[in-house]
């Protein structure tokens, strides 16, 4: 098991130099995170191919889920590597913009660069399932006003 996590970490590191070589910025440059989206596998994998093909340019997670977990909040300029569901590293994105919202004042306007769904109602139901599982696994419980940490990015370095 060390071995396939070290593998991991050796795939995460050549991964992260070809990035900034290729990209020409400085050596010294940090990730914030390494993750997937979502909580399966089926939807991880989705919603890295709408960032990748550029239709998703937003994500939104749970306020409390950050410091419940003691987490850093994303800020613009910052940089994370998104990989597919078994961690393999896929592109890199860079914050642009982070609001935070009560769920509930998340309009379709807001939702929609997200690029999941074609209406706020099925955003909000998704959303919702996902802010429960994540709750129950946490230690939080959804509410309409549960503050939304929403993050705008763009892809700036995929394979």
């Amino acid at each position: 098991m060390v071995e396939n996590g070290r593998r991991s970490e050796e795939k995460i590191d050549i991964f992260w130099k070809e990035f900034l070589m290729k990209t020409g910025r400085c050596e010294t440059t940090k990730y914030l995170d390494i993750f997937h989206f979502e909580l399966t596998e089926k939807w991880a994998n989705e919603l890295l191919r709408l960032v990748l093909i550029g239709q998703k340019k937003a994500t939104s997670s749970s306020l409390w889920g950050y410091e419940i977990e003691g987490e850093r909040m994303p800020e613009a300029g910052d940089l994370s590597i998104v990989t597919d569901w078994k961690g393999v590293p896929r592109c890199v994105i860079e914050t642009t913009a982070v609001t935070i919202i009560p769920f509930l004042d998340i309009t379709y306007d807001i939702c929609k660069r997200e690029g999941e769904d074609d209406t706020l109602e099925s955003w909000r139901a998704g959303h919702i399932n996902f802010f429960k599982e994540e709750g129950k696994k946490l230690g939080y419980e959804f509410t309409n006003d549960m503050p939304v940490v929403f993050e705008d990015f763009e892809v700036v370095y995929q394979v």
